[in-house]
């Protein structure tokens, strides 16, 4: 009897630990009285109103309406905008790693102790990713002009923020076994970096790096809409002509390439996990 009383209690198991007493019962529903507050706050600021989006509807049905059926007579103008923003994401990518990878080798803490410089590197890091893209691609759009070379000055700014600072927490995750053996037979830092570190963290850098590459394609479908080409600037043209049949075509062909790169990136991974098994 008392093993399925254990059992039955093994069975609900807390996420957190469980609250002791009576105060730990009154300080977590303050807690969700907090939350729930906090929520309610929040959605004044937003102003949010499903009355109001209730009333939109008939709105966002006449554009679908309007958008139906899918001009497909300009898809072969949509094929080389559509190139353009494949290669503005492959080179944002490549641009991001490049310039993230020795920032990153700083930024983590088992590496040196030179704990100023590294939350520098951290602080630099958090500052340029918290600057979106389309800011980026604006500022650059005005230094170097209109074209794709803005959006891939912007997609690998702001890429370099965010793989920095995964490249750097994957660093930190690894086995500190090999790097201690590396040091003591007096191998540098760089062989410690080359023999110790990557062999361990490449497989988690793929993956973020194929990640981040299906993110910099959504999102450079959207920085053409400031000037810095691919398919944001056609999509930006025919709602300005209320050529709404065109702007379905360039959302379909969006959608396409997004799903296509996600099931390349699927299978891409999915390779890898295997090899690394």
């Amino acid at each position: 009897m008392e093993s399925l009383r254990a059992h039955g209690a093994d069975r609900w198991r807390w996420t957190v630990e469980r609250p002791q007493g009576k105060r730990g019962w009154v300080s977590m529903a303050a807690m969700a009285l907090a939350i729930a507050w906090l929520l309610h706050w929040s959605a004044g600021g937003a102003q949010m109103s499903w009355g109001e989006l209730a009333n939109g509807m008939p709105q966002i049905g006449d554009f679908l309406a309007r958008s139906v059926p899918p001009d497909w007579s300009v898809l072969p103008r949509l094929w080389a905008p559509a190139i353009e923003t494949v290669q503005i994401a492959i080179w944002g990518t490549l641009l991001s790693v490049v310039l993230a990878l020795p920032l990153s080798f700083i930024a983590a803490s088992n590496l040196h102790s030179w704990h100023w410089l590294r939350r520098i590197t951290r602080q630099f890091l958090n500052v340029v990713r918290s600057i979106n893209e389309l800011i980026l691609a604006l500022v650059f759009v005005s230094a170097v002009g209109l074209g794709p070379f803005p959006g891939v000055l912007a997609l690998a700014l702001h890429g370099m923020g965010m793989l920095g600072k995964f490249f750097a927490e994957s660093i930190e995750e690894i086995d500190h076994g090999p790097l201690e053996a590396l040091r003591s037979a007096g191998a540098s830092q760089l062989q410690v970096i080359a023999f110790g570190v990557v062999p361990q963290a490449i497989t988690a850098w793929i993956a973020v790096v194929l990640y981040r590459f299906e993110v910099n394609l959504r999102s450079a479908t959207v920085l053409g809409m400031v000037g810095a080409g691919g398919l944001g600037f056609e999509l930006v043209a025919s709602l300005k002509l209320f050529q709404y049949q065109e702007t379905a075509t360039c959302i379909i062909v969006i959608t396409a390439m997004v799903v296509v790169a996600d099931l390349i990136s699927n299978a891409l991974r999915s390779r890898i996990q295997q090899g690394a098994r």
